[in-house]
């Protein structure tokens, strides 16, 4: 979820890359930096933190004949956010930005090190300009062609040489790549913004394409060269950042599949579930898992407790933070002590944190920002590789924390979930006809007096979640609880101004859940049902695809809650991304 920007015959190239990078600086801020061939001279400028530190940086630098240039904002996934990690990397010749995750990269650099070649930082990244620089034989082109023959996973990338100083060579695989001209003047950018107001149109590069910039746009697929297709560029850059979408909740809501896909990549492998951040050892001797979370990341603990019982078969328990630090709970040497947050600041979560720490627990922290307190205090992370969330309301963050803690029984149980994983992924992507409906829907909900959003089992968790959303943006009270509750009081407000959201799973309890749907019904309640099969007395409903796992019924699911509540919202006239008295990170308690 990083940033990149590149240029060749801009008048002010070190101008462009900068303010091309601050419009794309919401998608990292862990470090930035520049590569610019100067002259005969690669001078690569890198600096950790804000993009602010490396314009400081930038004061001292000059530039006597700058040709092509590329700049990245870094998000981390692989390695720190350090200056060594940060892009531009660099060989003896080269320098490459990246945005995605090179999945063979281990196997890579140890073929790379066996030649003798060094490395110097910790990141997937730098592989691909050891890989060229190994390849080069004369042609930079057929070097790179090389290079994308040998790696696998996801990238946007591009690489700039001394061999050449004329071209910029560039290629798309799963990571937004967008490259534009006027004229003698070229422009690449993983978003719109950067190049709104330096050309009209550009041309939206699809998976597979790659190619290079001389005096004009050369493009291949198959190794044929192809035409351009070219499209109008958005003339609005907030709208731009937002990728047209009326927020950015809704956005997020959308990218969900192609961050889970980043989130999954080299994990979820046909022969099972790989974490680079753990190994079998570290969890030796461990009986009992305790979950530490607070709000959304405390839902994803719940749907995790079930997850390690049933496959892992080791018992755990999801707890609230902000009530365990003061329990003075029983915390014995055989318990796996797990943190969830998104910020990775979040106050009360990060002292459950340093409390399993004076026990000597093992902890292990699911994150989504390296080298925040959080990961920094944990024995082990598993960054979530969501990327920024700005909306106040989390959803992405969520989908990576739910499918993290998926894969994590997977990987402690030694079971192979591969085809459900990819099928869970596919059925988050957003169905327009699915979101119309939505959106005329939640006409009809946004009054009455409350929601009871209803589960059974990991639907439970996911009715709890789907109701903070819709407290979150629209400020109508709403509930979750699980299914079979209902009688023990909750139904006693069954009247036809309540709204009952129903998670109904053909997998888990169907017939059960079925049942309470009805009971509900039965007392005149407003019910709108989610599932794969129809039902006789429910008011609304909306049909998710059949499907033989419970978790792919769970994602989908997922998705229209999300939509629902943002819908709601909307009509309400609310400010879907900044909820009135809410804040994105909970630092304080």
């Amino acid at each position: 979820m990083c940033g990149i920007v590149g240029c060749k015959g801009v008048d002010n190239i070190k101008e462009f890359l900068i303010e091309g990078l601050k419009e794309l600086e919401y998608r990292g801020y862990d470090s930035a930096g520049i590569g610019v061939i100067d002259k005969e001279d690669l001078k690569v400028i890198k600096a950790v933190g804000k993009l602010v530190n490396l314009e400081r940086k930038l004061k001292n630098v000059k530039f006597i004949d700058p040709k092509v240039g590329i700049g990245h904002t870094r998000w981390a996934t692989h390695g720190k956010p350090t200056e060594i990690n940060a892009h531009p990397h660099r060989g003896e010749f080269s320098a490459v930005v990246h945005n995605g995750i090179i999945e063979n990269y281990q196997e890579i650099k140890r073929f790379l090190q066996e030649k003798n070649i060094e490395f110097i930082s910790q990141t997937d990244t730098e592989v691909i300009v050891r890989l060229f620089e190994y390849y080069y034989e004369g042609d930079s082109f057929e070097a790179f062609k090389k290079v994308l023959d040998r790696i696998d996973g996801a990238y946007a990338i591009l690489l700039i040489t001394k061999k050449e100083p004329q071209k910029i060579f560039f290629a798309k695989k799963g990571s937004p790549l967008i490259v534009a001209n006027n004229n003698d003047k070229f422009f690449f950018a993983s978003s719109d913004a950067p190049l709104i107001g330096y050309a009209s149109a550009a041309c939206y590069l699809e998976d597979g394409e790659f190619g290079y910039v001389d005096d004009k746009i050369h493009l291949f697929k198959d190794n044929k060269e192809v035409s351009l297709n070219l499209k109008p560029l958005p003339t609005n850059k907030e709208s731009a950042k937002k990728g047209g979408f009326r927020f950015y909740m809704e956005k997020e809501i959308y990218e969900q599949a192609d961050v889970l896909k980043e989130n999954t990549l080299g994990r979820n492998t046909k022969e099972g579930i790989k974490f680079d951040e753990l190994d079998k050892e570290f969890f030796e001797g461990i009986n009992n898992i305790i979950i530490s979370a607070c709000g959304t990341s405390y839902h994803a603990g719940l749907v995790g407790k079930y997850l390690l019982e049933r496959d892992a078969k080791i018992r755990t328990n999801a707890e609230v933070a902000s009530e365990l630090r003061y329990r003075n709970p029983l915390l014995t040497k055989d318990t796996l002590f797990i943190v969830i947050s998104q910020s990775g600041e979040t106050a009360d979560t990060l002292e459950t944190l340093k409390m399993a720490k004076r026990a000597g627990l093992k902890t292990l922290a699911l994150c989504n920002v390296d080298n925040s307190s959080i990961v920094r205090e944990a024995d082990k992370t598993i960054l979530l590789r969501a990327g920024i969330e700005k909306g106040v309301a989390s959803t992405k963050a969520f989908a990576t924390q739910v499918m993290t803690l998926w894969m994590l029984s997977n990987y402690l149980s030694n079971k192979n979930e591969y085809e459900a994983i990819n099928e869970a992924i596919e059925v988050t992507k957003v169905d327009g006809a699915l979101h119309e409906k939505i959106k005329r829907l939640s006409k009809r909900y946004l009054h009455g007096h409350g929601f009871f959003y209803i589960g059974r089992d990991i639907f439970y968790p996911l009715a709890l979640e789907g109701a903070l959303k819709l407290k979150e943006i629209s400020y109508i009270h709403a509930e979750g609880y699980p299914a079979g509750e209902m009688k023990h009081g909750p139904i006693a407000l069954a009247d036809p101004e309540l709204f009952v959201v129903a998670l109904l799973s053909k997998n888990i309890l169907f017939e059960k859940t079925k049942s309470n749907i009805e009971e509900l019904s039965s007392r005149d309640a407003t019910i709108l049902t989610i599932s794969s099969e129809y039902i006789d007395m429910t008011d609304d409903f909306i049909k998710i695809k059949e499907t033989s796992h419970p978790m792919v019924e769970f994602f989908e699911m997922m998705v229209i809650t999300q939509l629902l509540a943002l819908e709601v919202a909307i009509r309400r006239g609310n400010d879907v991304d900044m909820p009135r008295n809410l804040a994105k990170s909970v630092t304080v308690e």
